[in-house]
Order: C-alpha cells, then sequence, then structure tokens
C-alpha cells in the first residue's frame, strides 16, 4: 500500500469484478440498439475506461472530453472545457464514462452540453458515486460501480493534484497530504 494512503477502500480484483458485471449490464441494454458511443471524462476515467470496454461484447466506439472543474479537493463549481469531442454526435446514444459522481455539477453540465451537440440519449456509467456530496439532486448515473462515503479517495484515475492516479485500487488519501 502507498505510504499516503490511510486505507484501501475497494480493490483492484473488486474493481475488476464489477467491470464485468457492468459490462454485461450494458450489453444487455443496447441488445436490440445501436451500441453507444463511450465519451470518457480525461483524465480520471480512463483506467475505468480500459478497463470497461474489456468487459463490453458489442463493437464500441469512443472519444474523450476534457472538462474541469476541481480545485484540490473541492470542486468549484466553473466548468471548463479543455478538449471537446473529436466527432459529431448527433442522433447519437451516448455512454458517457465518468469515474466519480460527487457534487453533479461537473455532470449535469456535460450531460446538458452533450444534449445541445444533438445526441439522442445521454446515459452515464460511474465507477463511484457519492450521493452525501451531491449538490445537484437530479443527477444520477444509471450504472454504478460503487457507492462511497464522504472520503477523499485517490487510485484507478482519481487524483489528487495530478498524484496517485495510477495506483491499481481505489484508497482513502491520508489527511495530512491535502490539509
Amino acid at each position: 500500500m502507498h505510504p499516503m494512503i490511510k486505507e484501501i477502500l475497494i480493490s483492484e480484483n473488486e474493481i475488476v469484478e464489477k467491470c464485468k458485471e457492468l459490462g454485461q449490464k450494458i450489453d444487455q441494454e443496447y441488445q436490440s440498439s445501436q451500441p453507444p458511443l463511450l465519451v470518457a471524462l480525461l483524465k480520471g476515467s480512463v483506467p475505468f475506461l480500459s478497463e470497461l470496454i474489456k468487459h463490453i461484447k458489442m463493437d464500441v466506439e469512443f472519444d474523450f472530453m476534457d472538462v474541469s472543474s476541481y480545485e484540490g479537493t473541492e470542486s468549484i463549481g466553473d466548468i471548463r472545457i479543455n478538449k471537446d469531442l473529436d466527432r459529431s454526435i448527433k442522433g447519437v446514444d451516448i455512454l458517457l464514462v465518468e469515474d466519480i459522481v460527487d457534487t453533479g455539477r461537473t455532470l449535469k453540465n456535460v450531460k446538458e452540453m452533450l444534449f445541445n451537440k444533438g445526441a439522442a440519449s445521454v446515459k452515464v456509467v460511474a465507477l463511484l458515486d457519492k450521493p452525501s456530496r451531491r449538490v445537484v439532486e437530479d443527477i444520477h448515473a444509471e450504472y454504478i460501480g460503487f457507492e462511497i462515503p464522504d472520503a477523499f479517495v485517490v487510485g484507478f484515475g482519481l487524483d489528487y493534484n495530478q498524484k496517485y492516479r495510477n495506483l491499481p485500487y481505489i484508497g482513502v488519501l491520508k489527511d495530512e497530504c491535502y490539509k
């Protein structure tokens, strides 16, 4: 375990098993329609996307958006688009791949942007859900890996000031790292 991690909340094996389960649910949901375009939010969702697509059996395409709304440990509520999609999504079903649903602000804004670009539908698959921090009440993920308590977590793509993304598990960061 990394010395700055207080505890491992979700192991690598648990993440892989959950991705298998989510992949099966996504395959079932879209079996009678066109596969969705997976839109992953950079940078945090990349490990989750990489593991998840191994377990989706249908042919899928994916693209990336880079949006930011955090400074340190807090969501600032101001969404900046650093990288937009590379293709048109008019009439396309979107499956938004997110590392964590926290306040809901980023997700709300991104979903609105995707609908404004002409998406036929937008659903969300999130590795983690932290409902205790939700500010935007009507935002949720259709597919959720794990519901977690209000702790500052890192690993498997999640970071603190760009560090700890490469940890193969989800861990709780020691308080002295950010306070």
